[in-house]
């Protein structure tokens, strides 16, 4: 079972990223910009649409790979992600930010050790994207290397210290280690970061039930509930009842 809830990709409308063809790229920037315009509305499927009439007329516009692949991300369908993560990657081989909506997509799918692997190239590829750090500690973890885990997300809090998220994981990482203290005040950061944060109150809330403070540990659950972490009601039902 997958340890963890987060994973993270880059949802950004590229500027388009071509080969020029000549008298076509002008038409299949149109078509790319009506995409984008369809995306930021989450129209997906109609995104979709625009984007594979850029890449008919220009098979080499890049953008339009990945922010269809993005699309496609948003819509379930991770083997088509997936093709135009590859076909991106392909055209451009040191797309850092196609290896990491790739791995992510990869993670969906449960191939982490291809999704490790995708990480490990947008790491080698720029050694201070959080983001890459972060999915990799997630990974690391749901394959029980816990250690390397809470390495990652150290290094991912350490280039982006308000990463709330990465407190949350980390702190799940510790929990498996037993260091209950080290995982309370990663929760405790999370929280303190976001107070709106109901990922941060659950765990923490199941973090002091385990270690037997029950009482305080419900009150964070309702809090999480009250948050719209609806998990959290199913998890009073069996703890603080």
């Amino acid at each position: 079972m997958a340890i963890c809830v987060i994973m993270k990709r880059i949802f950004y409308l590229l500027v388009a990223s071509l080969i020029v063809f000549p008298g076509y790229s002008q038409k299949a920037e149109e078509y790319f910009d009506k995409g984008n315009a369809k995306f930021n509305l989450q129209d997906f499927i109609g995104a979709i649409s625009e984007y594979n009439k850029a890449i008919e007329l220009n098979p080499k516009l890049i953008g339009s790979y990945f922010n269809r692949g993005s699309a496609k991300d948003n819509l379930h369908d991770y083997i088509g992600a997936i093709t135009d993560y590859n076909k991106a990657i392909e055209l451009k081989p040191d797309y850092t930010d196609a290896y990491i909506n790739r791995g992510a997509v990869k993670v969906e799918l449960q191939n982490f050790k291809g999704a490790l692997a995708d990480f490990n190239r947008a790491i080698k590829l720029d050694p201070v994207q959080p983001l890459a750090y972060f999915n990799r500690g997630i990974v690391k973890g749901n394959l029980q290397n816990f250690s390397g885990a809470i390495a990652d997300l150290d290094r991912a809090i350490e280039l982006s210290s308000y990463y709330e998220d990465a407190y949350i994981i980390r702190g799940l990482m510790k929990s498996k280690l037993q260091d209950i203290r080290g995982s309370m005040a990663d929760f405790d950061k999370a929280i303190e970061l976001n107070p709106a944060n109901g990922l941060a109150y659950y765990n923490r809330g199941l973090t002091k039930i385990r270690s037997g403070q029950k009482d305080s540990g419900c009150l964070d659950l309702s809090k999480a509930g009250e948050l719209g972490y609806s998990e959290a009601y199913e998890a009073i039902k069996v703890y603080c009842q």
